[in-house]
């Protein structure tokens, strides 16, 4: 084929609030089945183990963030047509070996193959081809410490922090394919635009000849960055996904699908923006948010700080749902502290939440440079979480 069609989506969590909702036939809107079928492949992000056990006892605090799916949730994305199955998150691992197995098996049993994530490292760096638009290599990858990463025997997730093996992946890619898709699972939660080391890393993997960079994980809509030939979306937020964690925080009800259009020379793309109806647990079209636009690096660099300021209320939000013995009545000196504490449980320096980067640049917001910006959504869609 010199042309193809490829849907992208956001996290698939079927469990919590959306357990049993593969049931029910009506689940997706017909308008939201139609973009989903529009395409040639359907490239989806299954956000846990699909395997049998038991539910944590714990309902609360940081237990609530273990997730796993029925099995019977692979009938589900076979018959909306997921033939990709990104397996690449923080989530595959939360059953353990047994769980990522079972997962492999199960996409193979409906006719899909895995990305990013497998039995042992060669399995997890192992692309998706595509003989089509001139020829497609896909990889997964996922953010440290929470993608926890395969070895040379043992099951997990390709590492985003194994540059080196990364620029191999891709000039093999390249040399065969015109096109190379990252699919990465990685960037902070419940943020609008990228940290500064996140859109780095990103532009790096540009920069060592990767086309497209698809990304989830923040659980929230993100902007996206184009470039001659090359784009970057940042998050496409939530597809099937409800829990208490979630809804503790904005905008985790809203999601986009983003279904790229490539041939030998050129990509195109459309987006299609989809929202939880959270009174019957369904997904249905949503409006595309003001902050899925491109976001130049001129835009960006004004626009960095407040999202930094948003990011850090954000987080104090989610700390507070997750720990409010400690946080429910935090004093500036108790967040400072937390902040630029070394061993502050997820943190990876230079990588992932490191708020002594983070807390620094949200100080800015106070400069005032982002009320300069032209993009008047993305500044609005950012203070209404402030």
């Amino acid at each position: 084929m010199k042309s193809t069609s490829l849907v992208f989506t956001g996290d698939i969590g079927f469990d919590k609030y959306m357990n049993k909702r593969w049931e029910d036939e009506n689940l997706l809107s017909d308008e939201v089945r139609a973009f989903l079928s529009s395409c040639d492949h359907l490239i989806v992000n299954v956000e846990g183990p699909l395997y049998e056990r038991k539910e944590a006892e714990a309902t609360s605090g940081v237990l609530s963030l273990v997730h796993s799916m029925d099995p019977k949730v692979g009938g589900f994305l076979e018959s909306i047509g997921a033939d990709i199955w990104n397996i690449c998150n923080n989530h595959i691992m939360d059953a353990g070996p047994d769980g990522i197995y079972a997962t492999l098996e199960n996409a193979a049993a409906h006719n899909a193959v895995t990305l990013g994530a497998g039995k042992n490292e060669a399995d997890a760096r192992k692309p998706v081809i595509l003989n089509e638009a001139g020829g497609i290599g896909m990889i997964g990858v996922g953010y440290q410490r929470a993608c926890r990463k395969a070895g040379e025997d043992t099951p997990g997730c390709y590492s985003w922090s194994d540059i080196d093996a990364i620029r191999e992946s891709i000039k093999e890619i390249k040399e065969k394919c015109r096109w190379c898709i990252i699919v990465a699972h990685a960037g902070e939660e419940f943020t609008a635009l990228p940290t500064p080391y996140t859109r780095q890393r990103y532009l790096d993997y540009l920069e060592m000849g990767a086309d497209i960079i698809v990304a989830h994980h923040p659980h929230v809509p993100m902007n996206y960055e184009t470039f001659p030939g090359k784009a970057i979306f940042y998050s496409l937020g939530n597809f099937i996904f409800d829990t208490d964690y979630q809804r503790s925080q904005f905008n985790t009800e809203t999601g986009l699908f983003v279904r790229l259009d490539l041939n030998e020379d050129s990509f195109s793309f459309e987006s299609f923006g989809i929202k939880i109806d959270r009174e019957n647990e369904r997904i249905i079209k949503g409006e595309i948010p003001s902050i899925f636009t491109d976001v130049p690096e001129n835009e960006y660099e004004k626009l960095a700080p407040l999202a930094a300021k948003m990011f850090i209320e954000n987080t104090k939000r989610q700390l507070r749902f997750l720990k409010p013995e400690q946080f429910n009545n935090a004093t500036d000196e108790d967040w400072y502290n937390n902040f630029y504490e070394p061993l502050r449980s997820g943190r990876v320096p230079g990588e992932t939440l490191d708020f002594k980067i983070i807390y620094p640049l949200s100080l800015k917001a106070e400069e005032g440079a982002w009320k300069e910006s032209s993009l008047e959504g993305v500044k609005d869609f950012m203070l209404r979480q402030l």
